[in-house]
């Protein structure tokens, strides 16, 4: 149905309590953050929010001075505003789909592009993938996310998960590459064959390689990064 009354929209679009916590899927390209505290979020991202909150760029050295460095080679991909105070919070970025996940002692690494917000309560880190001397134009880091929390990620259209163990590794696009579990560590390796077929200098001839036991998480969608590695 395209044609409602105003009565009819307002009824079937309003926000709902679903009683889900802390994080919130008001739409599944809608994060609603039932605020009692503080909270990280990605720069950009609030739409709305009622209540008493108040948001705060991170300082300089607001997480320590290695991040800060950490942060400045990464070129500056990931920026954190902090929300404090008490109301509801609502979040997106780009039209991308939210997906929940709660930390409950485990570890995640999220693509630094995807990582929309995280409770206090979990501890976080910037780290590079062994094997690479660095990155340009930001996009291709990762965050490690652990301990105990809920952890908001965005993905373009629906995220797929496939198992990575020993006898059989996963290799991915780096700009399909969304998020992994905690105990893996990709190497990164380029396939000139694939790169002669496809002409491309990024992409598929550049694989982020999975080897051991853990997941993967992909999109169907290829985010633009120009990327190179340095030699």
């Amino acid at each position: 149905m395209g044609r409602y009354s105003i009565k009819q929209f307002v009824e079937n679009t309003g926000q709902k309590d679903l009683g889900q916590g802390n994080f919130e899927l008001e739409r599944d390209r809608l994060l609603e953050v039932n605020l009692d505290g503080r909270v990280w979020i990605k720069k950009g991202t609030m739409v709305a929010y009622n209540g008493d909150i108040r948001f705060t760029r991170e300082g300089v050295l607001e997480h320590g001075l290695g991040k800060l460095v950490k942060k400045a080679v990464t070129g500056e991909g990931l920026s954190l505003t902090k929300a404090e105070g008490k109301g509801k919070l609502y979040l997106a970025e780009m039209g991308k789909k939210v997906t929940i996940l709660e930390l409950d002692g485990q570890s995640i690494y999220v693509n630094g592009n995807d990582l929309l917000a995280f409770e206090e309560t979990v501890k976080w880190d910037i780290k590079m993938m062994k094997r690479i001397a660095g990155f340009m134009s930001g996009g291709l880091f990762n965050v490690l996310l652990e301990g105990k929390g809920m952890v908001a990620i965005t993905t373009h259209y629906d995220p797929l998960t496939l198992q990575v163990t020993k006898d059989r590794p996963v290799f991915t696009d780096p700009n399909a590459t969304v998020a992994w579990s905690g105990n893996l560590q990709p190497d990164l390796r380029t396939d000139i064959s694939l790169k002669t077929l496809v002409g491309r200098s990024s992409g598929e001839s550049l694989q982020m390689a999975f080897t051991g036991e853990g997941f993967v998480v992909i999109q169907p969608y290829e985010e633009v990064y120009l990327a190179t590695v340095q030699t």
